[in-house]
């Protein structure tokens, strides 16, 4: 009598499905009016067969951990560099320089040339900003005497015009007021000028030596800017 041979694998996953869709145990009890199986065992199933069983779970289950939560990195706060410090506040610097380091005239004689250089701070522009001159009174010689006068000519070197113009030498033996000064130039912050001057002794008046007292005043405030430079000087 032949035996009733069991299809590969059929029965026991169409068994396992209907278990999950219907709640029915008919695998696990045998398949009752199942045939019976044949005494020799059955080859094991096919890798062909148990695939589509394991890929239709893996697509049927949840998504996994890795994929599924989203990889968080904690945001690294930038390093701001330290602010840097404010500049330290400077004023104006003055510079009168000549060859040798003084006036040396000769009565009726060659002008002798100098410079005045105005290096500004950062701290404040001038708009008015005075260099002024003065000389004490030489042995023999009437003071309080306005402008360059007769026995000196003091002269300011004009860039605009190329030419030598006349300045203001003030010859006396006390100071004049701050309140009393006029005019000067601007110098905005951080800005450098450089004057020329020159000196000559005229023909007539007293030999001697005194310096040059240079001044620098700030017209619209009626205070030094800087302190004043003496610039030796001597008549013969």
């Amino acid at each position: 009598m032949p035996v009733a041979r069991v299809p590969r694998g059929g029965l026991c996953v169409a068994a396992v499905a209907a278990v999950l869709l219907a709640g029915s145990s008919g695998c696990a009890n045998g398949g009752e009016g199942a045939p019976k199986a044949s005494s020799s065992p059955s080859p094991a199933p096919s890798a062909s067969v148990a695939a589509p069983v394991s890929a239709t779970a893996t697509a049927a289950g949840s998504p996994s951990t890795a994929s599924a939560a989203p990889t968080t990195r904690a945001a690294t706060p930038s390093a701001s560099p330290p602010p840097s410090p404010p500049a330290a506040p400077t004023r104006l610097t003055v510079a009168v320089e000549t060859r040798g380091g003084r006036l040396v005239l000769v009565r009726g004689g060659a002008a002798q040339e100098f410079t005045v250089t105005l290096r500004n701070g950062n701290s404040a522009d001038h708009r008015h900003l005075l260099v002024a001159f003065q000389m004490e009174v030489l042995v023999g010689e009437p003071g309080d005497r306005p402008g360059s006068g007769p026995g000196f000519l003091l002269e300011r070197f004009d860039r605009t015009a190329g030419a030598w113009r006349p300045a203001e030498l003030r010859v006396a033996n006390d100071a004049l007021p701050l309140s009393l000064y006029t005019g000067g130039g601007p110098l905005a912050r951080e800005a450098v000028r450089v004057e020329r001057y020159r000196l000559r002794a005229t023909a007539d008046g007293p030999t001697g030596s005194t310096p040059v007292v240079v001044s620098f005043v700030d017209t619209d405030t009626d205070r030094e800017a800087a302190a004043h430079v003496l610039l030796g000087h001597s008549t013969g």
